[in-house]
């Protein structure tokens, strides 16, 4: 298994898992669901029309709002019994000094770009991206089950599918892949299954970014920095963060497209856009709002005509006693 870093902003860092392909290893019945549900939708994609077709639009405009970090952490192998063992007696061989190729099997590897992190950092990173969002996950799964009873009258109507439910039950899903993607990082780190490898490639790309790109003086998420308090090493100095302590895009999408090419992974395309996409639409919302209360702090407190009158009266009485104050001294 191969973990990405790609920082996104210098407070936002996408995670991505390539996992080896898997050998003489059974197919389980939430795998034949899944391609089950994904030749469906790419079938409903190809109409030209009807209510297939709006489903998919509306589908996939739903799916660009689920944060990044979710479709990451999807993107890890869940944690299951089998893969705890496997961790466990890797982790047990290892520490009694066995280093054979079955124990570095069971590592996972760590690519990321050196000019922006620090292998210190690194499983900070990791903690975080697999933590901070637990709870939420756990609450909004239970919710999920909670609101699929009260769509049961929706299978009443013909022909249309209950899609309430069915958006319910995949979200369900979701929240618990994530969960569950979270927990098998949790398990790597605790028993320090990992091996760093900075990438020059990495590097590369990031240093070719064009500036300026989005910025914000204050983060746009409440989570603690990834990138402790943007304070990181640029890969080009000439073009650092605008906003140190606040928050600056690392990527535009250009970029995002040169580095799927440069690590040929392709299927990676999808989830640095949405990354991207959402992370300079929050950027340009907390400008906004920050304009928009600037401008209003600007106009609440207008100047009365009372107090414009008031004032003009008594510079004129000012100048009135000073005049008479020379007439009396000719």
């Amino acid at each position: 298994m191969r973990l990405y870093l790609l920082p996104v902003s210098t407070r936002r860092t996408l995670l991505y898992c390539k996992r080896a392909p898997a050998v003489n290893e059974k197919r389980t019945v939430m795998d034949k669901v899944q391609d089950k549900a994904a030749r469906l939708w790419a079938g409903w994609e190809k109409k030209d029309g009807g209510w297939q077709r709006k489903v998919v639009e509306y589908g996939n405009y739903a799916f660009r709002r689920i944060p990044f970090e979710e479709w990451g952490l999807k993107s890890v192998q869940p944690l299951s019994a089998a893969v705890r063992r496997s961790v466990e007696a890797a982790a047990a061989a290892a520490a009694g000094g066995d280093k054979s190729n079955g124990n570095k099997s069971a590592k996972a590897e760590v690519v990321y770009p050196r000019t922006l992190v620090q292998p210190h950092q690194v499983s900070g990173i990791l903690h975080t991206i697999s933590t901070e969002r637990e709870g939420l996950h756990r609450k909004r799964l239970i919710w999920c089950f909670v609101g699929m009873p009260f769509t049961i009258p929706v299978a009443l109507v013909p022909i249309i599918p209950n899609l309430p439910f069915f958006y319910l039950m995949y979200r369900a899903w979701s929240h618990w892949r994530a969960l569950a993607g979270g927990r098998h990082i949790q398990l790597l780190l605790k028993n320090n299954m990992f091996t760093l490898t900075p990438s020059p490639v990495l590097d590369q790309v990031y240093a070719t970014q064009k500036h300026p790109l989005p910025a914000a003086p204050e983060p746009t998420t409440e989570e603690p920095p990834i990138l402790a308090a943007g304070k990181i090493n640029h890969p080009n100095p000439d073009a650092a963060p605008l906003h140190p302590e606040g928050e600056t895009m690392l990527l535009s999408q250009d970029n995002g497209r040169r580095m799927t090419e440069a690590l040929d992974l392709p299927q990676l395309e999808v989830e640095l856009e949405r990354a991207i996409w959402q992370v300079e639409t929050a950027i340009r919302s907390h400008n906004g709002e920050k304009d928009a209360a600037s401008v209003a702090d600007n106009t609440a407190t207008p100047a009365s005509p009372g107090s414009n009158s008031t004032s003009s009266a008594a510079s004129e009485s000012t100048n009135a006693s000073a005049e008479s104050k020379v007439k009396k001294q000719q």
